[in-house]
């Protein structure tokens, strides 16, 4: 009697598949709530392949951003490169404060060559710095827009065609300096 045994066999091979997806397939019932049973946590999420941007840091000045991108352009054409270092105003380094000097550095020495500089500055010291100043025989302007503070066109190592000298210009919360006053007016920072 073969065919119970293949019919058997047949059942068996059935119920083995049956059984097989059963287990694998079927999502699991919920088990019952007890009142007692501790509630499993979330799982925290993947971490992204790209991380998150992380908020912008106010950016300080270089003496790339410090002038106007042509003006960096145009000295760079030339060969010149910027050095550097700390903003001094009389005889108080100015915390922050940052002073560019521009020229061929590796050219034979001279005097070719443009500065300029910024710092934030508060009003107790900015009205230090600007006693200082005058006390030395520098020449105060006051403007609309603020405080001009220049050295004597009799002292000047250079001049502008107005005849300034390096020249301070003082205002809001910030100081700004180059080795004329027209030369102010290539300092482009704080980016707007």
């Amino acid at each position: 009697m073969p065919a119970p045994r293949i019919l058997g066999a047949a059942a068996a091979v059935v119920l083995t598949t049956v059984l097989l997806s059963a287990c694998s397939g079927s999502p699991e019932a919920a088990p019952e709530e007890t009142g007692n049973a501790v509630t499993p946590t979330p799982a925290a999420p993947e971490p992204s392949a790209t991380p998150e941007p992380e908020p912008e840091a106010a950016e300080d000045p270089t003496c790339e951003s410090l002038v106007g991108t042509s003006v960096v352009a145009n000295y760079e054409s030339v060969g010149w490169t910027s050095q550097a270092s700390p903003l001094y105003i009389g005889s108080t380094e100015i915390e922050d404060g940052l002073q560019c000097m521009w020229a061929d550095f590796d050219g034979p020495a001279g005097d070719h060559g443009q500065m300029f500089g910024w710092a934030p500055l508060s009003d107790d010291e900015a009205a230090d710095a600007q006693d200082e100043l005058v006390s030395q025989g520098w020449l105060r302007e006051d403007d609309a827009a603020g405080v001009y503070i220049t050295e004597s066109a009799e002292t000047a190592i250079a001049t502008d065609d107005a005849g300034y000298g390096m020249t301070y210009f003082f205002t809001d919360g910030q100081v700004l300096v180059s080795d004329t006053k027209q030369g102010l007016l290539l300092i482009e920072w704080p980016k707007s």
